[in-house]
């Protein structure tokens, strides 16, 4: 899809479909001009994140799943016995709304023993999520959108960037989605390559996920599951970003975030920073 087209669709999905299209004259965000690249993971310690992993009491990292290794976050069951649905979570210190989160992953190592075959090589960065401190002790996943992070088994496609909801829903091609999950249209990355995973995400109008660069998925208007017999649920504007412990290890170098929400209010503005933003390819370096 061309830049030109690719914008537009954006600001259709962003409910401005008033908008004049801007000129394509962008400069990269990386060279200086607009909002910059915040990384979330200082690559020394985990002072800004905080962990709740199922069984266990809010901010207590069993078995110290999550740590950082040679200046990545790892996400490890070396002192694990079994994996026993200890679904866990690491969220940053705070929430967000506009934004373009970015995430440098690889899989790394076997699944630890217990771990439920759908789970091998699988994890995910949950966004719009609810605030960690009010989850249940024996609530696996927060109410959250999922940004699926897969990779390949070895047997034929298995796409990364997918869409999941815990506890949400949302719209594609005007109709409410209510299946778990939903494919993205990516590549198959096997073995221990990285990939970076980018998702923008637009308050409650729009999300869209990119893999190396490339667009992958997009849907609109993220919202809870529905209550009282209603179709659709309370549309979801911002909430916390985490990163996902499911079985598998796995290893994140990069969690950066370009944060949009000084520009929500103003269309021109916020459609010219995303130009910017989608005219620079960023893929993920071996």
């Amino acid at each position: 899809m061309n830049l030109k087209k690719n914008i537009s669709l954006i600001l259709k999905g962003a409910a401005i479909l008033a908008l004049p299209l801007l000129s394509l004259t962008v400069t990269p965000i990386s060279s200086g001009g607009g909002p910059k690249w915040e990384p979330l993971f200082n690559g020394k310690d985990l002072k800004d994140w905080t962990v709740k992993i199922r069984t266990h009491a809010f901010n207590e990292n069993f078995g110290n799943t999550f740590r950082v290794a040679d200046g990545k976050i790892q996400v490890n069951y070396d002192q694990y016995d079994q994996f026993d649905d200890q679904y866990g979570h690491l969220f940053y210190k705070k929430p967000f709304s506009y934004y373009l989160i970015a995430a440098e992953y690889r899989f790394i190592g076997n699944q630890v023993k217990g771990g439920p075959g759908w789970a091998f090589r699988n994890s995910g960065i949950m966004i719009h999520g609810q605030d960690p401190a009010t989850m249940e002790k024996d609530q696996d996943f927060p109410v959250s959108i999922e940004v699926q992070l897969l990779g390949g088994n070895g047997k034929g496609k298995r796409s990364t960037a997918n869409v999941c909801t815990p506890g949400t829903q949302y719209i594609m091609d005007n109709s409410v989605i209510t299946a778990h999950c939903r494919d993205s249209n990516s590549k198959t990355y096997d073995g221990d390559q990285w990939v970076r995973v980018e998702a923008l995400v637009l308050g409650d109008s729009l999300v869209v996920h990119y893999v190396n660069g490339e667009e992958v998925l997009r849907y609109r208007k993220p919202q809870t599951d529905p209550v009282d017999g209603s179709k659709e649920g309370k549309l979801i504007r911002s909430g916390t970003i985490s990163l996902q412990s499911e079985s598998h290890p796995v290893e994140f170098r990069k969690v950066e975030i370009v944060n949009l929400e000084k520009y929500s209010r103003d269309p021109k503005k916020l459609a010219k920073v995303i130009e910017a933003l989608m005219a620079e390819k960023r893929v993920a370096k071996q």
